[in-house]
């Protein structure tokens, strides 16, 4: 399958900008499309492309602020780079600590632009590439029976193969094979491999010592916890340990 061509979206309400950046950009050799506003461009789901997105700060309906903080609550990984005819550095700041490549005034350098977009393709196809790594892990954990989840977990949270096997009721030689299949259906060679692609899929177990909790007072993190990794948008639910074999 071949492999998209990144774009550059230039959303900007003026008519004038937008043709003289389009200009720009195509005599850079990089397709462009362009856009008056942030409705246009979210209905477009151009996001859904590889590319990048040129965007000014102040727009007739959502502001570039708003467009950057929808693009990462929906996990597009489309990066920003704005652009303004305003010099507000809270604004400036605001952006960058959001995740924008970078903020540029206008009149635009051409020379500045065309590094920012570079910057930005670069960015854009790391973040493709991990996004469907990602995609990837949940695929294959997808593939695991619900015992082989029950089993991955406690690996994960440090469990022995005899522990594991009183905690689901079932035998340790039981328990050795689940293991082994999680392993192979995962891709993993070793613990630490699965430790790895738990993290990917965006949670991190950790446990405390196998302290038994006291009943006449509230025990904090007797059990293992699974904590959420906000980084890529992507994430697995590991279900409750079933009650079959």
């Amino acid at each position: 399958m071949t492999a998209l061509r990144p774009e550059v979206f230039i959303v900007d309400d003026e008519a004038s900008v937008r043709v003289a950046l389009q200009r720009l950009v195509t005599s850079a050799g990089h397709a462009c499309r362009t856009f008056a506003s942030a409705r246009e461009f979210m209905d477009s789901q151009c996001y859904l492309q590889p590319g990048c997105l040129l965007l000014d700060v102040r727009l007739p309906d959502m502001n570039g602020l708003e467009l950057q903080q929808r693009l990462r609550e929906i996990g597009a990984t489309t990066p920003v780079i704005f652009i303004s005819g305003y010099n507000d550095v809270p604004v400036t700041v605001r952006a960058m600590r959001s995740g924008a490549i970078d903020f540029l005034s206008k009149p635009v350098s051409d020379e500045a632009l065309l590094n920012a977009i570079e910057l930005a393709f670069t960015e854009e196809a790391r973040l493709r590439a991990e996004r469907d790594e990602v995609e990837e892990l949940r695929r294959k954990y997808d593939l695991l029976t619900p015992r082989e989840q029950d089993v991955f977990r406690l690996v994960l949270a440090g469990r022995l193969n005899k522990q594991i096997a009183r905690e689901l009721g079932i035998s340790e030689k039981t328990v050795k094979v689940h293991r082994g299949r999680v392993m192979a259906k995962m891709g993993a060679r070793r613990v630490a491999h699965l430790v790895q692609f738990a993290a990917r899929l965006g949670y991190l177990a950790t446990s405390t010592a196998a302290a038994q909790p006291q009943p006449s007072r509230p025990v904090v993190e007797s059990a293992p916890v699974w904590r959420r990794k906000e980084e890529l948008g992507l994430g697995l639910r590991l279900p409750p340990i079933s009650t079959g074999t």
